[in-house]
């Protein structure tokens, strides 16, 4: 195969560092694994059962492209009235993942400039770059907070969309409602696209959640089943935001994903009834139990939601210590795999106590060198 097979736009795509990580797991032996960012518990039972169901009725084939008219209706009701949008409409995507593609393609031509904050989630770069644009980071070290100044200086006559992710991958950091309404404003002020990435909504441990979309009714929501539901593997998502946007998302989605998987939109159906505050208590105790441990240890900053700890590295480059926690069988993901910086690394605490005790030790240790 001949090198100029490849497009030009790959060679701007890096490998996951958390996939490297993933496949490292892989070969290693009752490793401490920190580094998954998806709930260690299992899809509940009647998530399951409803998919079961499904496929056993024949709902197999291909559904509508903006999917099935009961979740179609059942997330439109509950989305009016939160949000009392009359423009405000929904559709079910492949994933949020799928969500986020589908937007910046729908959004973003070649040359526009996506303002970012650092450190972000780790598609937000390269699905920008798919779609031919650049990121503009705004650095939020060392609190993670929105700083509000900085994204109004950064904007230029090629801005065209905000991405904006609270509760934050990879921080945990919980934006305030005071900085959220000043982000909306500033996206109305200059007819510049909001994206709000809710995944984590339903982790907020401190505060009320709250969306930018309160502050700007034409803020593109993109939420989903993932994180909450633990269905990660399943591809379940939606977004909402104004119809005539809508539309053209669901048109591409039309010409690339089709519509999300059938069967499992009848489980999403089920999902939405289940209450999942048991699973967030949950992760609000290993929260708990981690800074504790840690922070006599490390540099933490706010982590008020998501189920992730962003701490500062004591010694080295972050990924001089992640190398060396993984010498312990201890697995972590480097900050620069999220951010243009090399002096954090990310934890998850969605996994069972014991490995968060067995982390813990390591860390405490790796702090001291000892």
């Amino acid at each position: 195969m001949s090198d100029r097979w490849i497009a030009d736009r790959m060679h701007l795509i890096d490998a996951s560092g958390i996939r490297k990580v993933f496949d490292l797991a892989a070969k290693m032996h009752d490793p401490i694994n920190l580094s998954i960012g998806q709930p260690h518990f299992d899809t509940p039972e009647v998530i399951k059962e409803a998919i079961f169901a499904a496929v056993r009725e024949g709902k197999n084939a291909y559904s509508q492209t903006q999917g099935i008219a009961p979740l179609l209706q059942k997330l439109q009701s509950q989305i009016d009235a939160e949000f009392r949008h009359p423009d405000r409409k929904v559709f079910v995507t492949s994933g949020t993942s799928g969500g986020l593609m589908l937007a910046l393609l729908a959004l973003v031509n070649p040359g526009d400039e996506v303002i970012v904050f650092d450190p972000y989630f780790v598609m937000y770069k390269h699905l920008t770059t798919v779609a031919g644009g650049r990121i503009v980071p705004i650095n939020t070290y060392p609190d993670f907070r929105l700083n509000v100044a900085k994204v109004r200086a950064a904007i230029t006559s090629h801005t065209k969309v905000i991405l904006c992710n609270s509760p934050c991958n990879p921080t945990g950091y919980v934006a305030s409602e005071s900085e959220l309404r000043e982000l909306a404003e500033l996206a109305a002020e200059h007819d510049i696209a909001l994206i709000s990435d809710e995944i984590y909504r339903a982790f907020c441990y401190d505060a009320p959640f709250v969306s930018p979309a309160r502050f700007n009714p034409q803020t593109i929501v993109i939420d989903g089943f993932s994180k909450s539901h633990s269905m990660t593997g399943w591809r379940l998502g939606w977004m909402h935001g104004p119809e005539k946007l809508m539309q053209q998302m669901s048109k591409l989605q039309q010409f690339s994903f089709v519509c999300a998987p059938h069967p499992v939109q009848w489980a999403g159906l089920s999902a939405l009834d289940l209450d999942v505050s048991g699973s967030v208590a949950e992760y609000r105790g290993k929260r708990e139990y981690l800074l504790k441990k840690l922070s006599p240890h490390y540099e933490i900053a706010p982590a008020g939601g998501a189920f992730y700890l962003f701490l500062r590295a004591p010694w080295g480059t972050a990924t001089e210590f992640v190398t060396e926690a993984i010498r312990h069988d201890l697995l972590m993901i480097p900050g620069n795999v999220f951010s243009s910086q090399d002096t954090h690394f990310r934890i998850s605490y969605a996994a069972d106590n014991r490995a968060l005790e067995r982390g813990a030790e390591v860390l405490i240790r790796l702090a001291h060198r000892t």
